[in-house]
């Protein structure tokens, strides 16, 4: 009996060391797809654009709305750089979307503030525009 509980133990471990091979070690030629486990919690605490940035207004200090979020560019490196700000329109129509550096945009009470802008202001930058 002793023996048989012994045979089990051992091909129990067996079976998670070879588990835990393969879910930590790459094969040579092959990419990792995903994220580590270390970084896996750094997605989870993180912002998700689509639910909490895009969409959203963008207000100035004096709590006028200015603008709405309508994309996020992330730079090769992983880093944001630019928040792409819709300014005017109506349903989209007439809309000026002008490129904000995200360090320009602060969050405050639940809101995202950019100090001293206005819709005319936003409205007279250059329009963004994507390369392709």
């Amino acid at each position: 009996m002793e023996r048989k509980i012994l045979t089990a133990v051992a091909a129990v471990s067996v079976l998670l060391s070879a588990t835990t091979i393969s879910i930590s070690q790459q094969v040579v030629g092959s990419t990792q797809l995903g994220v580590a486990y270390a970084e896996l919690r750094d997605v989870a605490t993180g912002w998700s654009v689509r639910r909490q940035v895009l969409g959203k207004t963008i207000y100035n200090e004096n709590g006028d709305a200015v603008g709405k979020v309508e994309d996020v560019i992330v730079a090769p490196d992983k880093a944001v750089s630019y928040a792409i700000i819709g300014a005017g329109g109506f349903l989209g129509m007439g809309r000026n979307d002008v490129a904000i550096p995200v360090n320009q945009i602060k969050q405050t009470d639940g809101r995202f503030i950019i100090a001293g802008a206005t819709k005319e202001a936003l409205k007279a930058m250059p329009p963004f525009e994507y390369a392709n």
